[in-house]
């Protein structure tokens, strides 16, 4: 059986991603895979954590099978704008990458947590993470551990070869996360080396987008079917929906492909559509979560198919629908592509796979429409399910899979009159404050576990 190997020669790289993973794969090197001048823009790539899809993607040069899968069938590709594939321990391909005047920009797919914000949206510079990481830049190159360590020590590694400047390209689901990438780089600059920030002053663009492509972690049956339909051997295949979307807002200082000739959407505000997608798509995605489980459900496809779990989802798009900047079928028209995108049974996304990190995700995709909802009198109910049915898998998980979860395990033991408003500030400070909400909460929860 062949494996998959490059018979002509590779893309230059002129990006950098950092987070390696299926979503990665299925979104930002897919867009520049079909981009007109894919021949100019190879990526290296850099896991978060784990070596080991570097290691399989290095033994086939980076390529891989995108398998889009609709509900009539599968479409099979094989992608080839990822030119080199590293463990995150490779501190020097890093440096070296980002030190390469070639090099235009650094895309990111480090998940919420992988920003490391304290309560105030600062980087958190008492986690034992970032006071190593600030350590090993003060003395030298040394060993980072965190995404904005990374940054910075690339950044460094850039300002002394003179190399030009660079855009910086989060890609996670966070409100405005240009800026927050912006923040938390600079926070850590100041304290490593404060001459840093006046070089990227001039030098370093932040660019601010939203992403959408559900993309679920692939299985081994995954990889035996791309074997069957193809005879060739793919250790890392991807499969995902037919349906992406990017948009983009920022400066490109250094260029970038033309992301615009395959799909994506050049701005100057991303904010409507990254309120629709975060309140509408990842909301919906959390409540499925957080209440699919208590009722025998393993996927979003079976949890949108139970009549209560959807009229949740649904409850919460008329009560978010009135606070969204676009109207009218730019909404409906989502709503309903939502609908058959949930419903699609070919994609298997594991309810569990969108509960990890549920402290990072609710109080961006929840909690804004909640607090405005709060503000004008009214509750929600399907909120109240989602907090509920949070505080239940964070009480009961084990183990519980949260970049918090040390201190939510501290808050949620005790009775539910002391746990519901613990838990409702650590998502939002004042939110455990609101009588109304924690008693609704509370029923809820006393509800759910009498069920």
């Amino acid at each position: 059986m062949s494996s998959l190997r490059r018979t002509t020669a590779a893309p230059p790289v002129r990006l950098v991603h950092l987070g390696l993973g299926a979503f990665s794969r299925a979104h930002q090197a897919w867009y520049t895979d079909r981009a007109p001048d894919a021949e100019g823009w190879g990526i290296a790539a850099f896991t978060g954590r784990r070596p080991d899809l570097a290691e399989a993607l290095a033994a086939q040069d980076g390529l891989y099978t995108l398998v889009t899968r609709a509900a009539g069938g599968d479409d099979l590709a094989v992608v080839r704008s990822v030119v080199s594939a590293h463990p995150a321990t490779d501190g020097d391909a890093w440096l070296t990458a980002l030190a390469a005047p070639e090099v235009a920009a650094v895309t990111l797919t480090v998940t919420e947590a992988g920003y490391l914000r304290d309560a105030a949206g600062r980087l958190d510079t008492a986690d034992p993470r970032v006071v190593a990481d600030v350590a090993a830049l003060r003395d030298g190159p040394g060993v980072v551990r965190t995404a904005p360590g990374r940054l910075v020590a690339g950044l460094l590694a850039r300002r002394r070869a003179d190399a030009g400047p660079l855009a910086l390209v989060s890609c996670d689901n966070l409100p405005d996360n240009g800026a927050v990438l912006r923040t938390v780089v600079e926070d850590l600059a100041a304290l490593v080396d404060p001459s840093l920030l006046a070089w990227a002053a001039g030098q370093v663009s932040y660019v601010t987008t939203v992403v959408d492509r559900i993309t679920p972690a692939p299985t081994d049956a995954d990889r035996q079917a791309v074997r069957a339909a193809t005879g060739v051997d793919d250790r890392s295949p991807v499969v995902t929906e037919p349906f992406s979307e990017w948009v983009l807002a920022g400066d490109f200082p250094a260029g970038r492909p033309r992301w615009d000739a395959s799909g994506a959407v050049l701005t100057s505000d991303v904010a409507p559509y990254e309120e629709r997608k975060l309140w509408l798509l990842n909301a919906a995605h959390s409540i499925l979560a957080y209440t699919g489980p208590a009722r025998g459900h393993v996927t979003v496809a079976d949890a949108v198919a139970d009549p209560v779990c959807r009229g949740l989802v649904e409850a919460w798009w008329d009560t978010c629908t009135p606070h969204l900047r676009l109207t009218g079928t730019e909404v409906t028209d989502y709503r309903d592509a939502l609908l058959e995108r949930f419903g699609n049974p070919r994609i298997r996304h594991a309810l569990a796979q969108i509960g990890v990190d549920g402290s990072q995700k609710l109080p961006v995709r929840i909690v804004p429409v909640l607090l405005r909802e709060r503000a004008a009198g009214r509750l929600s109910d399907a909120a109240v399910a989602v907090l509920a049915g949070w505080s239940a898998h964070v009480r009961d998980a084990s183990p519980l899979r949260d970049v918090r979860a040390d201190e939510l395990t501290g808050l949620a033991s005790g009775p539910p009159a002391v746990v519901v408003p613990q838990l409702l500030s650590a998502l939002s400070p004042g939110l455990g404050d609101d009588a109304g909400l924690v008693a609704a909460v509370r029923g809820e929860l006393g509800a759910a576990t009498r069920r």
